[in-house]
């Protein structure tokens, strides 16, 4: 019987992993917005999860986001240690900085959700820095594997993929660093992490929608990164071993043992099917 794709490998992890999260922050936006207590227009992220009873919701769904970010991260990094030969220690020592970067980025994503801005700013802070900054790196890390890992794992369109959106995640970052730092210079002696509301016009309003904007576009650059995971996790461990099985080279077959190109190619076909 043909499963499902869904059901082929571990890609439900990562599956799960974007649909929570993006459940997450959509259903924190309507319930803010239907209940005003936000703008409409690009509120931050953490505004829409900041007043009850949507702050408590929030909570709950971004902390169970985080576990399956830790479980993602932790069968990356074991598939990748499954397919890396004793040989390539640079391959093995950024595979561990991923996991304890990816583990830190999942543990920064608990911090927010359970520390709001509008009452604990510098721990919110901190588990922004760990979401976003930390799982920066770990976007890297990853995009620097798969660069050295293909075509074992994945082809070059994977790779691609993954340094596109790298780079949108690294974009993303500086113009959010830049727009809130011009929005915070541009209101001197205003609480502004406890401002949910703002007025078209105003003082820093145009810093701020930019500075949102950047937020949402970092945010789900992080979960169309884990969509890339899912054809990986499709494989199961046998079809990744086939992947790293060299091809006969036909020349030195002929050369050494006098074998026929066609008998090459036959051997290469068996190797193929995993016979």
């Amino acid at each position: 019987m043909s499963m499902w794709w869904f059901q082929q490998g571990m890609c439900a992890l990562p599956t799960a992993l974007v649909l929570w999260t993006s459940a997450t922050f959509i259903f924190a936006y309507i319930t803010a917005v239907v209940l005003n207590h936000v703008d409409p227009l690009v509120p931050y992220i953490s505004d829409t999860g900041t007043v009850a009873p949507e702050r408590c919701v929030f909570g709950i769904m971004l902390d169970i986001s985080s576990f399956l970010g830790i479980a993602t991260i932790y069968v990356r990094y074991k598939q990748v240690q499954a397919l890396v030969d004793h040989e390539e220690p640079t391959l093995h020592i950024l595979n561990q900085v991923g996991l304890v970067l990816g583990w830190l980025s999942s543990f920064g994503m608990c911090v927010v959700a359970n520390f709001q801005k509008t009452t604990l700013f510098s721990m919110h802070l901190v588990g922004a820095v760990l979401t976003f900054g930390i799982g920066a790196l770990y976007i890297l890390v990853q995009t620097l594997l798969s660069y050295r890992m293909q075509p074992r794992l994945h082809g070059k369109g994977i790779f691609w993929v993954r340094l596109v959106l790298g780079i949108w995640t690294f974009t993303s970052i500086i113009s959010m660093f830049v727009s809130s730092v011009i929005m915070y210079s541009s209101l001197p002696g205003v609480d502004v992490e406890k401002k949910l509301h703002w007025i078209p016009g105003e003082t820093g309003y145009t810093p701020h929608i930019v500075s949102t904007i950047s937020e949402w576009s970092l945010a789900f650059s992080f979960i169309s990164f884990f969509l890339t995971y899912i054809r990986d996790f499709q494989l199961k461990k046998g079809e990744a071993d086939l992947s790293r099985r060299p091809r006969v080279s036909c020349l030195n077959m002929v050369s050494k043992h006098g074998i026929s190109a066609e008998e090459v190619g036959d051997v290469n076909r068996i190797l193929e099917r995993g016979l």
